[in-house]
């Protein structure tokens, strides 16, 4: 199939496919991705050497990229957290009754790359205005939130929304700080999606307005999406 084919089609069954439509419930996986979680659950960040930071941005095959191409960032796992029950699955998160948001843990190297600089790229990659999810994806388990793991992390944080806030680029800032709890690792399909599935995720994210969005806010600033 020609490559403007499958982009085509790939943007006409977005409905079915995007991070964030109930009805795209995994009824009957057909690999065992769908199923599978290769991280510990929860994950624990053990190398005194690196440091992890937790962020919620909407869709989180879309926060993947952004970080993952910065020098100083180690890995990016996706995943779940915010929520009381334990070791939630995708289904029962895309749902709603969990009480978790879709997140990436972002595990980095102080001596490379500060947290200041992560939370820039976390900006720089949302719709901070809106409170009822991110883009298409409407729901509490995609709305935006800063997860802080420390009162420092915590400080950056809040002095990093206050500077969005000041910026005049925002009508309003929707974005929450909370205290990070468990994070659980998503299942190995979602993991590194936009690489495993790069025609599908481009659909995905031009459809969803958030590439237009973020070019509207920030296009003299790069963006990896």
């Amino acid at each position: 199939m020609a490559k403007r084919q499958v982009i085509f089609w790939a943007s006409c069954v977005f409905v079915f496919f995007s991070c964030g439509k109930k009805d795209k419930k995994l009824e009957t996986p057909s690999v065992n991705a769908h199923t599978t979680f290769s991280f510990a659950r929860p994950f624990i960040q053990n190398n005194p050497q690196k440091k992890s930071a937790i962020f919620a941005g909407g869709c989180f095959w879309c926060m993947e990229s952004p970080f993952e191409n910065l020098v100083g960032v180690d890995a990016v796992i996706l995943g779940y957290t915010g929520g009381s029950s334990k070791n939630p699955t995708y289904n029962e998160v895309s749902y709603g009754d969990t009480g978790h948001v879709e997140a990436s843990l972002v595990v980095y190297d102080p001596k490379k790359i500060s947290y200041e600089k992560l939370l820039d790229t976390f900006w720089k990659n949302i719709n901070p205005e809106q409170d009822d999810g991110q883009f298409y994806d409407k729901g509490d388990q995609y709305k935006t939130v800063i997860f802080y793991q420390t009162k420092e992390e915590k400080g950056q944080a809040e002095k990093s929304l206050k500077y969005m806030a000041a910026s005049g680029k925002f009508t309003r800032i929707a974005v929450k700080i909370k205290e990070a709890g468990a994070f659980w690792p998503a299942e190995d399909f979602h993991q590194g999606y936009y690489k495993k599935n790069p025609e599908s995720y481009a659909a995905y994210v031009n459809a969803s307005g958030r590439k237009a969005y973020l070019k509207s806010k920030w296009e003299n600033s790069p963006n990896k999406n």
